[in-house]
């Protein structure tokens, strides 16, 4: 799979003061950089049972569901988040991903009523903070007291209690025009953040992005994204594999934090050292206005022990950091 990560080598400036509002209230942006899936068909429940690693039959209408979309080896394709509607279910998913997530599904789309289609006009606005759901009930009082992983429509949108960076969070869906419409109220209310805002957020959060943190050899539990993953639901693509991990504990590898001493952040594929050893590679890292420099990375579980002191190499040289448990605190 070809890696997005030329995008985030080096991690962007933060905005201090949009970053605070966020913590402390509230921000938002439209995720321009994903797109949604719509999924029609007699036979889509089973079909997206057999393929994701969530209990998709298990779901009802209004109902939000983080999934997998995994190879027979556990290697993960995409993640995406699943809308269960009464006739159909709709996904977001990654822009970069679809391409790739769309050849799986197909490959095993045999004789199955099953049609994707793709709904270029829906767009995807997210607020993100501890008042990201009083904001938009302010607005719109029908997002008010909605539950986690809940969504209510309220046409022309559609408001969902998304906690995507698994903190308090709110998405709306809609078509561009509508969108525009309710990003001209917020911008009264909250600040807009760019990327560079919210990726902070999801590496303090300890989320790992599937096609930056992962690439096409990493199991899903190596990525630790067990939201997604349901132990109790019947047979999918790549259940075995998940389970005898589950198991037996035969991880070598996990997603850890790494908190950097004073300077920068470290470059994208900086190698992480323990003992004169590679042990991993920096996939994300971000300039905390809070934590200062940190980063993540899949490390072998010979430096799972957090407070373990590790060597950032890059090609500026070497410098300490110190494993960290995630979320970081």
């Amino acid at each position: 799979m070809e890696s997005t990560l030329a995008t985030n080598e080096v991690a962007a400036v933060v905005d201090g003061r949009v970053y605070r509002a966020l913590r402390e209230g509230a921000a938002w942006r439209r995720l321009e950089d994903r797109m949604i899936i719509r999924v029609v068909g007699d036979d889509r429940v089973s079909f997206l049972h057999g393929m994701c690693s969530n209990d998709i039959r298990g779901m009802h209408h209004g109902e939000i569901a983080p999934a997998l979309l995994l190879t027979e080896r556990a290697h993960v394709v995409a993640d995406l988040f699943i809308y269960a509607e009464s006739d159909a279910f709709v996904f977001e998913i990654e822009q970069k991903l679809w391409l790739r997530a769309q050849a799986h599904l197909e490959r095993f789309l045999v004789a199955d009523d099953v049609e994707f289609e793709e709904l270029p006009d829906w767009m995807i606005l997210d607020i993100e903070g501890p008042r990201a759901q009083e904001i938009v009930g302010q607005i719109h009082p029908e997002a008010a007291g909605l539950e986690p992983w809940r969504f209510v429509d309220a046409a022309p949108l559609r408001f969902a209690a998304l906690p995507r960076y698994d903190w308090p969070a709110m998405t709306v869906l809609g078509d561009r025009a509508a969108i525009g419409s309710l990003a001209g109220v917020l911008s009264g209310l909250a600040p807009e953040a760019d990327a560079a805002v919210f990726d902070t957020l999801r590496i303090q959060r300890g989320i790992a992005q599937v096609g930056i943190d992962t690439n096409d050899k990493t199991l899903a539990l190596e990525a630790r994204l067990e939201r997604a993953i349901s132990l109790s639901k019947g047979c999918y693509i790549g259940q075995e594999t998940l389970e005898r991990a589950t198991a037996h504990g035969a991880l070598k590898k996990k997603l850890y934090g790494l908190r950097l001493a004073a300077g920068p952040c470290p470059a994208f594929g900086a190698a992480v050292m323990l003992s004169g050893r590679e042990i991993g590679t920096v996939t994300s890292a971000a300039q905390s206005p809070d934590l200062g420099a940190l980063g993540l990375a899949i490390i072998h579980h010979s430096g799972w022990i957090p407070g373990t002191t590790v060597v950032i190499k890059d090609s500026t040289g070497e410098r300490p950091a110190i494993v960290s448990e995630l979320p970081f605190k």
